[in-house]
């Protein structure tokens, strides 16, 4: 099968092109034709690779390929996706409008097939509100399907469980990044969405290219996606671990002859959660078109598999949850922070002072209102947060899903906390409140995944809850040191 149906109305290729590589050919401020570059497009078609990738970041990907599908004869067999990365902090109708109509005027669309949207923190909630305004935009017909980019197990799942009808998760998945084989599945099976790999390539370090070769310094490497990678292979264990895998994968590639680039990808495929996987292409330049359709030929059998396995088995596995690179260190871009994508991000809340020792947050909760409350106090250098649900604005997140709830819950404690400065690892105390003791274990599990080696004093019981559907409730100290 070379094809995936993402959605009843969207079939997709297995593999899509990825256009990030021309924001690289634009690099030194030369803008690409888009009538002569979109002419580069057709060969792909041509041979069933029919799904293009884009963001609003990735140069004039989005003007080249709209051109070719609204002026070539192969036009109309496309499925052009694209992405929205707005910068943190609060997020309006107005400000989801604008952006889907400047995708939309620069590939010159009435619809788009698929935006994908990132968030790049989740403590403030705003995030949930882009999800919320891009579906509305859905229902009027802007936009045809909605997927996310760099989520991670947690906030997809809040996110299906709140009713946005999310499709795809785009995250990073490869021979080296085993993440998405973690949290990431048991969401994507129980929601039925599906994972669009990219990274699958490793920025060319998971081809031939780097076989038996010595490393490389940072500073001898050409493009950013080298840079990018090159830091994933540090964290996955270093340069030898990494050789041995290469190694494997290229015994693989000899049996089927193929090449170690068709085994990468075609691996990645293996894991029923993954649609697709997205292949780079400098359009007109390197495009391996036969090559990637050879990929989805091969068969590999479970000597392929348990090979591949054992050299994997001697790799670190890369910190955190898929798409923690752009989240929290160690930062694994181009330059190893995030100083080429944002210059700050804003905290979800602004601490009120009431003397010289006392300051308070309020979240906007109606409760907190006539009940006389406030979400958190921090007094001196304690921080006490009061019992937490899932509530944003008037509305309940998580839908029925207690795992959903109690993330979005330990989120908005890590706002708090957060606005006054510190952080999750200074929490010393919760007390968890479950209105069904049948949910304590995924709620409990939820609570262990986010407080891992942090570790505080804990409590958990059941209560009745105030509020029809709440499944949870939450409350925490914490001391600034």
């Amino acid at each position: 099968m070379k094809r995936t149906l993402l959605a009843p109305d969207l079939e997709i290729s297995k593999v899509i092109t990825g256009l990030w590589q021309i924001a690289d050919m634009e690099r030194n401020g030369e803008t690409l034709d888009p009538a002569a570059t979109a002419q580069h497009m057709a060969p792909y078609v041509e041979s069933g690779l029919t799904t293009f990738d884009m963001a609003d970041h990735y140069g004039s990907s989005e003007i080249i390929t709209g051109t070719f599908k609204n002026n070539h004869p192969l036009g109309n067999q496309v499925q052009l996706f694209t992405k929205w990365v707005p910068k943190p902090g609060k997020i309006t109708k107005e400000t989801v409008r604008e952006a889907i109509q400047l995708a939309l005027d620069r590939m010159q669309q009435k619809s788009i097939d698929l935006m994908q949207f990132h968030a790049w923190y989740y403590p403030d909630p705003a995030w949930l509100d882009g999800l919320f305004y891009l579906n509305e935009l859905k229902e009027e017909g802007l936009i045809k399907h909605i997927g996310v980019t760099n989520f991670d197990a947690a906030h997809l799942r809040i996110a299906l469980a709140s009713g946005i009808p999310i499709v795809s998760n785009q995250i990073c998945h490869s021979l080296l990044d085993q993440r998405a084989l973690g949290n990431m599945m048991p969401v994507c099976a129980q929601y039925g969405t599906k994972i669009l790999a990219f990274g699958t390539l490793a920025g060319g370090f998971l081809t031939d290219k780097w076989l038996n070769k010595q490393e490389p310094k940072m500073d001898d490497l050409e493009t950013w996606s080298e840079m990018k990678y090159k830091r994933f292979i540090d964290a996955a264990g270093g340069w030898e671990p990494y050789q041995n895998l290469l190694n494997a994968a290229q015994s693989v590639a000899d049996k089927h002859k193929v090449s170690l680039a068709n085994i990468a990808s075609r691996y990645i495929l293996e894991n029923p959660a993954v649609g697709a996987v997205i292949v780079g292409a400098r359009l007109g330049k390197s495009e391996h078109i036969a090559d990637n359709n050879r990929m989805l030929e091969i068969s590999l059998d479970k000597a392929d598999i348990d090979l591949i396995s054992q050299a994997q088995a001697n790799l670190t596995l890369i910190p955190g949850d898929c798409g923690d690179e752009y989240r929290k260190p160690p930062f694994l871009t181009a330059s190893g922070d995030l100083s080429h994508h944002l210059e700050t991000i804003p905290k979800a809340f602004e601490p009120v002072k009431k003397s010289e020792t006392r300051s308070q947050i309020f979240s906007g909760t109606e409760w907190e209102d006539y009940a006389g409350y406030c979400r958190a106090v921090k007094d001196g250098s304690r921080i006490h947060v009061s019992g937490t649900t899932a509530t944003h604005g008037p509305d309940m997140i998580g839908g029925k899903d207690p795992i959903a709830q109690t993330h979005f819950v330990i989120d908005k404690i890590e706002a708090a906390i957060e606005s006054f400065g510190g952080s999750l690892n200074d929490v010393v105390r919760t007390r968890i409140f479950v209105n069904d003791l049948n949910d304590w274990e995924p709620v409990a599990r939820a609570h262990g995944d986010r407080f891992k080696d942090i570790n505080p004093a804990n409590t958990l019981v059941e209560a009745r809850l105030v509020g029809d559907g709440y499944l949870v409730e939450i409350e925490a100290e914490a001391v600034l040191n």
